[in-house]
């Protein structure tokens, strides 16, 4: 028998900002995420490839080989997209307390992904959202492509469990589920036991999180046959800069 799963609490595309300021997140299907970016579901669909390429993530202090992944990062305002020089993935310990604390060196994106038309609508519609909600300026963009995988007979997408990412705003679109049971999202407000949870199971629909407000994790998964993934393009937004390792002291 199917597993059962809950489905989404959906938002229509013209309550986006509301349901947001009044809860937090919010959860878009993936033609009110075509609508709102200005890109064909199509369009969408040809940057998919790309998630059968991934390495590995050679910083899982679990031991685990469940993990694959690629990271960008760009600058975001309402004039401009621009991608920035590679860079290290970090984050304080007090956000991630299993890979906090770390440089990690994630393989980069590839060119003929960030170079298409419909990357950049996606990357400019994320950013007008969080300039709607906090004002006009730059934002300090991270995207992160995972393969969670069944390799190990389990694959975790949040090893760290519930947590907040540091930055203000966290995209989390569902690309794909294959041969697998569990991936459910849990979001839970910040300062109250108010809570969701749901699976995410069409491609290219989005959750949207206000990570000053709420923490979030997605269960782990299991396979239901032979080369179960979950494939997931995780972008983060940030006001003032990018999370950076402090300087070593002299």
């Amino acid at each position: 028998m199917p597993q059962q799963t809950l489905q989404p609490p959906l938002t229509v595309p013209d309550q986006l900002g509301v349901t947001l300021s009044h809860q937090g997140f919010a959860v878009l299907s993936a033609s009110s995420v075509c609508d709102l970016a200005g890109v064909s579901l199509e369009q969408l669909q040809s940057l998919e490839p790309s998630w059968h390429d991934l390495p590995p993530d050679q910083y899982l202090k679990d031991g685990g080989r469940y993990r694959r992944r690629r990271h960008a990062s760009f600058e975001v305002s309402a004039a401009a997209l621009k991608p920035m020089p590679h860079r290290a993935h970090w984050q304080p310990l007090s956000y991630n307390a299993l890979h906090g604390g770390m440089q990690r060196w994630f393989e980069p994106m590839a060119s003929e992904v960030v170079q298409q038309a419909a990357w950049s609508a996606l990357l400019r519609w994320l950013g007008s959202v969080a300039s709607a909600a906090q004002g006009d300026q730059t934002w300090y963009t991270e995207a992160h492509q995972f393969r969670i995988d069944t390799t190990d007979g389990i694959g975790r997408p949040t090893p760290e469990g519930a947590h907040r990412d540091g930055v203000n705003w966290v995209a989390v679109f569902l690309i794909g589920r294959h041969g697998i049971k569990g991936g459910e999202t849990r979001v839970f407000d910040m300062d109250s036991p108010r809570g969701q949870r749901f699976t995410l199971s069409e491609p290219w629909s989005l959750l949207l999180l206000d990570d000053t407000r709420v923490i979030h994790e997605t269960t782990p998964i299991q396979p239901e046959q032979a080369g179960g993934w979950r494939d997931t393009l995780v972008v983060t937004l940030r006001s003032g800069g990018f999370l950076d390792a402090p300087a070593a002291k002299n």
